[in-house]
């Protein structure tokens, strides 16, 4: 009859050798992996300088154009044609698309190369603690309540639930949004939501109010 310690050690080793016959289960993703912003295309701005070439067809390639105020650029054959916001892929089917409906070119291959990426700034101003101009990363989206952060927040006298954004479009016209993000901000835990995740632009004009007492 076999001892009690040794059941004990044959049992032991029984489990151990089933432990290892199972797979690994990968590590748990830590809370900043899980809270990591993706990255977003970089979308075309004004004050860009930008490369086209078209594949066996070098009369329509169009080296360093800027980005104009208008967010066209100027292409052989096709005058001006509009790629503000446009991501490069986009702005690749949108030359090969004006080729092939001018009957220019039958099935054109279209590469964008951007060679200088121009300042992608916003301005904040009012009741912030750091009031001022902020860059937007190229390879990245700032969303108005990224960019209270960046102003230092709040003061203690602002209205935070009336922010205005006033953003100017590429043909001259503007737009005026008042956003509450001072509420987001309060729901500690949670990521922007509603108003807060207001996705800036380039030029975008912020300005943040007086509460009144």
């Amino acid at each position: 009859m076999k001892s009690p310690a040794l059941l004990r050690f044959l049992a032991a080793c029984l489990f151990a050798a089933l432990a290892a016959a199972l797979p690994a289960q990968p590590p748990a993703a830590s809370a900043s992996a899980k809270e990591e912003r993706k990255e977003k295309p970089y979308r075309i701005t004004r004050g860009d300088v930008v490369s086209v070439a078209v594949l066996d067809e070098p009369y329509l390639n169009a080296p360093q154009r800027r980005v104009e105020s208008t967010g066209t650029i100027a292409i052989p054959y096709l005058q001006e044609l509009r790629v503000y916001g446009l991501t490069v892929l986009e702005a690749q089917e949108a030359i090969a698309k004006a080729y092939r409906d001018g009957r220019y070119l039958r099935n054109p291959v279209v590469s964008v190369t951007i060679e200088t990426y121009a300042p992608r700034i916003v301005s904040i101003s009012g009741k912030v603690n750091a009031p001022g101009r902020y860059e937007i990363p190229p390879d990245n989206e700032m969303t108005i309540r990224d960019l209270i952060s960046k102003a230092g927040g709040f003061s203690e006298t602002a209205k935070g639930t009336a922010v205005r954004l006033m953003r100017t479009k590429a043909d001259g016209t503007s737009s005026v949004f008042e956003l509450d993000v001072e509420s987001a901000i309060k729901v500690k835990g949670r990521t922007a939501s509603g108003d807060a995740a207001f996705v800036l632009e380039p030029d975008d004009v912020i300005y943040v109010p007086e509460r009144i007492i």
